[in-house]
């Protein structure tokens, strides 16, 4: 076995056909970091027979006196079940990165641990796992944990909602909670529009969360074609439907009092119309409410306010939800409910396999500070994936150690 530097094209050809291609093992995505400041590198792996039976894009950077961290994004892709070619391996690159300054290499393999439901309870396992960490631990690489939230370079559990059925039955079959917030956009005025011209707009919203800068995205779309979705406010309609909900509710709650006042029913049914009627009293309270708000909303923005949005990119079949954010001002209007449904929507009449929702956490309690989060992505019947998790090599111990000291002074 040996390494060998492959042309972009080479890679792309050797990854495009591996079991755990992703995107971040693709030229395209070492396109787009080259431009922000990283060496990219392609590596091959080869058997006596000068076969490829691995690759990798690295990404690097000096960051003490000439020496440099790589990071193999989603990778390497490569099969870690033979212990044998794994030793061989982590040899080679010892002495192929070794040489050329690496102190440190950093990988998060696009292997699947397990699947599970929204519950986390596992509906599938990898059989392989075990033996794909015992092997690297075996060989000198350190296991950074198994994060249930966001603390590694790439998250460790990731929301898919697969599309083997046609949108109807989809719909139908989702939760009551997430049709209910979907329907809600719809009446409230919220629609859902596609452009990249909106992309400066929505990043405002997102950009304070997030360590990327707007060039990244825009770079990206370059390379992937990406779609940017925003969810805007109609707020004419939105008044509409709110003096309408005030309107239904002022109507019910009156019938609620005349039954009340009927001196023929019984006690226990009495009580019964009285509590139906405590509850329609709080509606009317926050329906009134709505129809303040929506009205001030108008005169502020006549012509519509944009509650949000996302970007996504195509990849393999998939649709990739990379980036979004919200304004938290108006989430009950649920317009982001709305949005992720109409890019499964989208994804299935392209005849994609999964949309994937991007990150969860592995916490599937109420102790999850990230609740909210995992039960809209979730709530498209959405599966949790686990994967392995982050690896990462000291090449050079003394360079590192030195490193580490200076870090922490």
């Amino acid at each position: 076995m040996k390494i060998v530097t492959l042309t972009p094209q080479q890679f792309d050809n050797y990854a495009k056909n591996h079991v755990n291609r992703n995107y971040f093992q693709t030229s395209k995505y070492g396109n787009i970091m080259i431009k922000f400041g990283y060496n990219v590198n392609y590596l091959g792996i080869v058997n006596e027979a000068n076969n490829i039976i691995g690759a990798t894009l690295i990404l690097s950077k000096i960051v003490f006196m000439k020496n440099k961290i790589a990071y193999a994004p989603r990778g390497i892709l490569f099969d870690f079940t033979n212990k044998d070619a794994t030793i061989q391996l982590v040899n080679e690159l010892n002495q192929v990165l070794g040489k050329n300054n690496f102190m440190l290499l950093k990988m998060d393999p696009n292997d699947i641990q397990t699947i599970r439901d929204k519950k986390g309870n596992i509906i599938n396992l990898n059989n392989s796992i075990n033996q794909i960490q015992a092997n690297l631990t075996s060989i000198g690489f350190k296991f950074n944990g198994k994060n249930k939230y966001f603390e590694s370079e790439k998250p460790r559990w990731e929301c898919i909602t697969l599309l083997n059925k046609d949108v109807k039955t989809m719909l139908n079959e989702l939760p009551k909670r997430t049709r209910h917030k979907i329907r809600k956009a719809i009446i409230s005025g919220v629609e859902i529009l596609e452009g990249k011209e909106y992309l400066d707009k929505l990043y405002l919203l997102f950009k304070e969360k997030n360590k990327l800068p707007l060039t990244y995205y825009k770079e990206l779309s370059k390379e992937f074609n990406s779609s940017v979705y925003i969810s805007k406010l109609d707020t004419e309609k939105f008044v509409i439907s709110s003096r309408k909900l005030y309107e239904n509710e002022m109507h019910r709650n009156d019938k609620l009092s005349q039954k009340i006042q009927n001196m023929q029913l019984k006690e226990t049914t009495r009580q019964k119309i009285l509590n139906t009627k405590m509850e329609s009293d709080k509606l009317l309270a926050i329906y009134k409410k709505y129809v303040v708000f929506s009205t001030q909303l108008l005169k502020k923005h006549p012509s519509g306010l944009i509650l949000g949005g996302s970007i996504t990119i195509d990849y393999d079949n998939a649709t990739y939800i990379i980036a979004e954010g919200h304004d938290k001002n108006y989430s009950f209007i649920n317009g982001n409910y709305l949005m992720r449904w109409e890019i499964i929507k989208k994804a299935k009449n392209n005849n994609f396999k999964y949309v994937n929702m991007g990150a969860i956490a592995g916490e599937f309690t109420n102790k999850n500070p990230y609740k909210g989060l995992n039960e809209m992505k979730l709530g498209y019947n959405g599966k949790a994936i686990e994967y392995i998790g982050e690896y990462e090599i000291i090449l050079n111990k003394i360079a590192y150690m030195l490193y580490q000291k200076l870090k922490k002074k």
